[in-house]
């Protein structure tokens, strides 16, 4: 079990098929949409928009469509207002979500959110009563394969990170918030690869599933991610390895 969530290895499954059907397109442009309003259009000076950028490149979202959303929120061009908005609940089992959201109807967003919720066996909770559950961290992982433990943790801690994990096949580096990019750039310039790397909600435990309900888990966690209003989810979900196969 990553010190993570299964449901990024699930995600990384779906990647294909929802670069079909424009999901992860659509994700991206309302991410670097909101991120230049809310601190502008320059990538340098705006760390959101900056990691937001990164993120569309890694997708090959095309040049012309990034340029465009970050005019869309600069005000340089007409476009949609999106609102962020956090939701919070308990899937089967009990176990922890978090949803970051970007809507420009509330209403419809959290009327979708709640009918996902309880169509798969959980319910939407009030604010603050899963957040608790995770720290915001920046959290990178490293295959083995590429480097001993030593060499990574001299590179990692020197920049800044705060601990680096044994996962089996994977390192794990964890930083706080505001030194991911010392210690992603650290890690880069040493020309050690890496195969992944956010910031993002990390449990500090984990809720185990098992047969009807880490389905279900599954189930709820796909739809919610269709969601044209969902932006991100965490769980602190443990599910087996077969059904993310």
């Amino acid at each position: 079990m990553s010190g993570h969530s299964k449901w990024s290895s699930i995600k990384h499954k779906k990647a294909a098929v929802d670069a079909k059907r424009g999901k992860i397109f659509t994700k991206l442009i309302k991410e670097i949409t909101v991120a230049a309003r809310m601190g502008g259009g320059d990538a340098n000076a705006n760390p959101r928009l900056r990691s937001a950028v990164l993120a569309a490149k890694s997708e090959n979202l095309p040049k012309d469509k990034l340029e465009r959303a970050i005019k869309k929120g600069t005000g340089e061009i007409e476009g949609v207002s999106y609102e962020e908005v956090g939701y919070e609940g308990y899937g089967p089992g009990g176990a922890a979500i978090l949803i970051e959201s970007l809507t420009d109807n509330k209403n419809r967003a959290v009327a979708e959110i709640r009918h996902i919720f309880n169509k798969c066996g959980g319910n939407l909770g009030e604010n603050g009563c899963v957040s608790w559950m995770f720290h915001n961290k920046g959290y990178i992982v490293v295959k083995k394969s590429a480097v001993t433990e030593d060499r990574l943790m001299e590179i990692a801690i020197e920049a800044g990170a705060e601990d680096v994990r044994d996962d089996g096949e994977d390192f794990e580096v964890i930083t706080a918030p505001a030194d991911f990019e010392a210690v992603k750039a650290a890690i880069e310039k040493a020309a050690i690869p890496f195969e992944s790397a956010e910031v993002t909600m990390l449990p500090q435990s984990f809720t185990n599933l098992q047969g009807k309900e880490a389905e279900q888990m599954v189930r709820l966690m796909e739809m919610l991610d269709d969601c044209d209003d969902v932006q991100k989810v965490y769980t602190n979900a443990d599910i087996p390895d077969e059904l993310v196969q």
